[in-house]
């Protein structure tokens, strides 16, 4: 389901953006969850358990500011989408470091909410693909965007996950590439190594040897695949990047 989580130390404020949040989900038929924090720092520790998909933020707020807070946000998830709603109009160009959707000038208008909104939550459909892996314990369920790598292990694939968690699917006769297909079609997913694949979106850094990804982890780069790799993640960083203007 849709997390939606809501920040503002002002509680007036607070109640007037959850009020017209609901309004928009309940016209567009959208079943959501909405937390609201008044406090930055209980937002950031509520992140280490669950994950949002959208953050609607204050930027002035006398603890932390919305823009440390955003960019402690975006590193915990790249691909969530951040909304800034504030009193403060000159904050605009910092607060852009955090790669929000939108900048919204406090009162927020019901039109401007909205519109921003559906933007929003039409990146989070796009970007919420699903992966069904057959384990031992039964069938999870899992966000491919939470998906860092995969490794080919005794015939069945070890998918690593963001939270730490690894995933074992049952052996197969299927090859590799052929049990991952699902996710090698996509363009965040590539093949560096005949027995890894890696999601893009969680690289760090590339060298000819290896794959940093987010967490500390490396993956193997093949000597004949280096140069594909290469580009293929070059084309990928510029087409993101190009989403993003």
């Amino acid at each position: 389901m849709l997390q939606i989580a809501i920040c503002d130390d002002d509680q007036k404020e607070l109640s007037i953006l959850t009020t017209l949040i609901r309004e928009y989900l309940t016209i567009n038929k959208i079943s959501a969850e909405l937390f609201e924090f008044s406090h930055p720092d209980a937002l950031l520790s509520s992140c280490e358990s669950c994950r949002f998909h959208l953050y609607i933020l204050d930027i002035v707020m006398p603890m932390v500011d919305g823009i440390s807070l955003g960019k402690a946000l975006r590193r915990l998830d790249r691909e969530a989408q951040i909304i800034y709603a504030t009193t403060e109009p000159q904050f605009a160009l910092q607060a852009f470091a955090a790669n929000p959707i939108n900048f919204l000038v406090k009162p927020v208008s019901q039109q401007a909410l909205f519109s921003t909104l559906t933007l929003a939550l039409s990146k989070v459909e796009a970007e919420d693909e699903t992966l069904a892996v057959k384990t031992k314990e039964g069938i999870f369920v899992v966000s491919v965007r939470i998906i860092l790598c995969c490794e080919y292990i005794g015939r069945g694939v070890t998918y690593q996950l963001a939270s730490g968690e690894k995933l074992h699917s049952l052996s197969s006769t299927q090859s590799f590439a052929e049990q991952i297909a699902p996710l090698l079609i996509r363009s965040d997913f590539l093949q560096p190594h005949i027995s890894f694949a890696v999601n893009l979106r969680h690289v760090e850094q590339l060298t000819r040897e290896e794959i940093r990804l987010c967490g500390g982890i490396s993956v193997p780069v093949s000597k004949k695949q280096y140069t594909t790799v290469r580009d293929r993640y070059l084309d990928f960083r510029l087409a993101r990047e190009g989403q993003k203007r």
